[in-house]
């Protein structure tokens, strides 16, 4: 069945930075679109980066244009979210999501940008 195992959250300081992954498993990765979500303690859960299926077309939420960049690995079904540099209001669970595949959330990775 379809599977993401997030992973790479941590505590880190302001102004440092992270690379979160999701192993992803169960379908053809490649032939899919995939995001990142981020769910903090005063918002609902949203899309903060967007990738297509070749990686060629990348997209972000606003607020965190600049700092975020998200890639995948086809071969190798990863998908790739790098934080630079981390902000107090990155802190949160950071999920991945195949939109036209997945039912149910994975159980995310915590992110805790703190000093």
């Amino acid at each position: 069945q379809v599977q993401v195992v997030e992973s790479g959250g941590g505590l880190v300081q302001p102004g440092g930075s992270l690379r979160l992954s999701c192993a992803a498993s169960g379908f053809t990765f490649s032939r899919y679109g995939m995001r990142w979500y981020r769910q903090t303690p005063t918002k609902e859960r949203e899309n903060v980066a967007s990738i297509n299926a070749d990686g060629t077309t990348t997209i972000y939420l606003d607020s965190v244009k600049g700092r975020f960049t998200i890639s995948r690995d086809n071969a190798n079904s990863m998908l790739y979210l790098q934080i630079n540099p981390l902000k107090p209001e990155d802190t949160g669970v950071y999920y991945c999501f195949c939109p036209d595949l997945q039912k149910n959330w994975g159980q995310g990775t915590q992110v805790t940008v703190s000093s």
